[in-house]
Formats: C-alpha cells, sequence, structure tokens
C-alpha cells in the first residue's frame, strides 16, 4: 500500500485493540480503537478512516445495529466494514452480510488473515485515501468546500453554522436523492441537535433562508412530502 491507511477498530476487548494496533502499526495501518458503539460511530463521524473493523458484541449499540446505522448514513455508506465476533453460529455472519458488512471474520482470529482481508476489501472499494476522497461537493449553483467548511451559492459566500453545514453536507453527498428525516438524523448524530422528527423541518427552514433565492419556493433544497428532501444537482 503506498500510503498509511487508517483503521477504526470498534471492540471493547483492550487487550484484542492492542495486539491488532500493533500488528498492523507494522503494515502500514494505523488503528484507532473505540471501546464501545456510540464512541466508535462518533469518531467514524469525524471521518478520516477507509476501513472499519466491528466487533459483534458490543457493549450498549451492538454491532449489528451500529453496521445499520452505518450503511444509512450517506456520509459513511461507502466505508468497508469487516465484522468480528466471538460467536462461531452462521445466523450472525449471514445477518451482518445482509446488513451491509463487506466481510466477516471468527475471533479468535490470525492477525495476518484479518490484514489478508482487510486489505481485500480496500481493494474491491477502490481508493480511499484521504487525498482521494473529494474535498468539494457541488449540486447546481451549491457548492461546499470540506476542508474550509465554505458555502457558496452561485460563487457567493454564505456564512452557515456548525450543524446547517453539516447538514447540507450530508444532503449534497447524497445529491439528487431523497433522504428521509431518519437518515439525516441519523448522520447527524454526534452533532448538536434537538432528538426529534421536526427538527429536521426546523433547520432545512433555517438553511433555506440562507442559500434558496426564494425560501417560499425552494429551488435547491426540495421537499419530499412525507418523505424528506431531496438536494438537486440540477445547474441553476
Amino acid at each position: 500500500m503506498p500510503t498509511r491507511t487508517a483503521a477504526l477498530l470498534i471492540d471493547d476487548d483492550a487487550r484484542l485493540g492492542a495486539l491488532v494496533a500493533e500488528y498492523l502499526g507494522k503494515h502500514e495501518i494505523d488503528v484507532t480503537v473505540a471501546g464501545d458503539g456510540e464512541r466508535g460511530l462518533a469518531a467514524l463521524r469525524r471521518g478520516g478512516f477507509d476501513v472499519v473493523l466491528l466487533d459483534i458484541m458490543l457493549p450498549g449499540t451492538d454491532g449489528l445495529e451500529l453496521c445499520r446505522r452505518i450503511r444509512a448514513a450517506p456520509e459513511l455508506a461507502r466505508i468497508p466494514v469487516v465484522m468480528l465476533t466471538a460467536k462461531g453460529d452462521d445466523v450472525d455472519r449471514i445477518v451482518g452480510l445482509e446488513l451491509g458488512a463487506d466481510d466477516y471474520l471468527a475471533k479468535p482470529f490470525n492477525p495476518r488473515e484479518l490484514l489478508a482481508r482487510m486489505r481485500a476489501v480496500l481493494r474491491r472499494a477502490g481508493p480511499a485515501s484521504p487525498a482521494a476522497r473529494p474535498q468539494r461537493l457541488r449540486a447546481g449553483a451549491v457548492e461546499i468546500d470540506l476542508d474550509a467548511r465554505e458555502v457558496a451559492v452561485k460563487g457567493k459566500r454564505v456564512a452557515l453554522t456548525h450543524y446547517e453545514f453539516e447538514l447540507l453536507a450530508v444532503l449534497a453527498r447524497a445529491a439528487g436523492r431523497v433522504l428521509s428525516r431518519e437518515q439525516l438524523l441519523d448522520a447527524l448524530k454526534g452533532q448538536e441537535y434537538e432528538a426529534f422528527d421536526r427538527s429536521i423541518d426546523v433547520h432545512i427552514s433555517k438553511l433555506r433562508s440562507k442559500i434558496e433565492p426564494n425560501p417560499r419556493e425552494p429551488r435547491y433544497i426540495k421537499t419530499a412530502r412525507g418523505i424528506g428532501y431531496i438536494l438537486t444537482r440540477e445547474a441553476d
């Protein structure tokens, strides 16, 4: 691998985490360990990871539910997931794969096999290094600079709050596709938000007031009645 890979291991076994980090570190893979599902998801949302190693048996949110939430979040859905478990039950393996895991490895495992499986899912996923990821998103007249955290509409800068920026970025990553309120809330967990459906409507309204020529007749962020919202791809 020409550049170092960033892996997130979500597992409450501290000893295993240390062993995996040490072994993979010798093979150009930097491992960050999260001891439970919520911490793991928060770390993922901060970005910068190329692959996830996900234990099924976690305290609180288990690995199967976490995998479902990763695949439901537009900005995380493309990250390869290798599921780990102490169980030998085929049902766990099948359910994990049905939920979107890319591969499955039963504990105890040989670190060399884990490395081989990680490299395989990364090859299938294509380039995943930070340098290969798009740093700008564009949908019609709306342009987002992810590094500078700047938004422009028709070339004119628009000042957004932290939450508004994150919400617009989620919509832009899925531009042209309707996202439900549940998907938007799930994608923004770890951010400061009110934990109920209508909060999305309120923030969409605020976002429209800043980027739309006429917020009452939105041209960029359209409503899919009864479902959610879509950021159009159409040129202005």
